[in-house]
């Protein structure tokens, strides 16, 4: 059952923001010799400096890999990792180490590819890293756009958004990378459903101190984005975390407030079927100093409804979730 679009956690403030007000530039164009700021889908004035300098937040590389059974001699079960799937491959990617690199070169099979995470913006994607014959590899500029990381390649320097995947400034300004289905979950439950599955190692070639919170207290739902400036939607909390659905060149938000009272959603979206599911208990990143000790948060994944010519509606079961047509016997979570 393939994941719709993708699994998406971000804070509510970015996804409906405006255009941000100009201001003074805050880098040296100097420093780039290689980007083309002539070429670009966006105003200069919107990028804002984030603090540190180009690749001072350091992509990951050259990923090692251990079994979870080994991570789990350092992993809470309940700790939230990006789950990424291809082939007969799975991956788990755990935030605690993207915390501190946002970025991951990697390749899946014969699959390069990018696994990303904003802190600020609490927004995880994977993209493809081919572009035309072109395989990328990408970095951190240091800089934020709407309180989002911008990334940049070092094939040709150009400037990314990393909550579009959409090239921003330079010579691949207005491409799109090819976003891969992926989701966040609890470790324990990416154990359970991949026991073969590997586990990003905490062996990255820099010493930090993984398990820990830089942004202790962040996700306060009352509280506006770090350099976040435009408008805000009143519709919703700045921090509230949603989960989007994307068909058709749509897209759907459902707060996580409400999701948490609903374990599953069936919906439609541009002639999409897709189902939520809900389940409770995983931790927060961005709570406590240490993110085994945060608060529990619900863990929700959209997948598409459609199995062959079937469309299946779905009921939670005391025993797990269950399609109401019996199609399938039983769908654990």
């Amino acid at each position: 059952m393939a994941v719709t679009g993708v699994r998406v956690w971000f804070l509510a403030a970015l996804l409906l923001a405006s255009a941000a007000p100009a201001a003074q530039l805050p880098f040296d164009q100097r420093e780039w010799p290689r980007t083309d700021f002539s070429h670009r889908s966006i105003k200069l004035e919107e990028i804002e400096s984030g603090g540190p300098p180009r690749d001072g937040i350091p992509a990951i590389d050259r990923p090692r890999f251990v079994t979870a059974a080994q991570a789990a001699r350092w992993l809470h079960p309940k700790e939230p990792v990006i789950v990424l799937r291809l082939g007969r491959e799975a991956r788990a990617y755990p935030i605690q180490i993207l915390m501190f690199h946002e970025i991951v070169n990697d390749v899946v099979g014969d699959n390069p590819v990018a696994v990303t995470f904003c802190p600020l913006c609490n927004a995880s994607f994977v993209f493809d890293r081919r572009v035309g014959s072109r395989v990328l590899d990408f970095g951190t500029t240091g800089k934020l756009r709407k309180s989002d990381l911008v990334m940049y390649d070092r094939q040709t320097e150009s400037w990314w958004q990393q909550f579009t995947g959409r090239g921003i400034v330079g010579q691949l300004a207005g491409v799109a990378l090819r976003t891969l289905a992926s989701e966040i979950t609890a470790f324990e439950d990416f154990a359970a459903a991949y026991p073969r599955g590997k586990v990003l190692s905490r062996e990255t070639g820099y010493i930090r101190p993984y398990g820990r919170n830089p942004y202790r207290g962040y996700d306060r739902i009352d509280q506006t984005p770090f350099l976040f400036t435009d408008p805000l939607d009143r519709r919703l909390p700045p921090m509230e975390r949603v989960l989007s659905v994307t068909a058709g060149g749509r897209h759907r938000i459902y707060p996580f407030s409400a999701l948490d009272k609903t374990p599953v959603v069936n919906g439609e979206l541009a002639g999409t079927p897709y189902a939520i599911f809900v389940k409770r208990g995983m931790l927060s990143p961005l709570d406590a100093e240490r993110i085994g000790e945060s608060r529990p948060i619900p863990a929700a994944t959209a997948f598409s409804r459609r199995l062959g010519a079937r469309v299946l509606q779905f009921e939670r079961e005391a025993e797990g979730i269950e399609d109401t047509a019996e199609f399938f016997a039983r769908a654990r979570i």
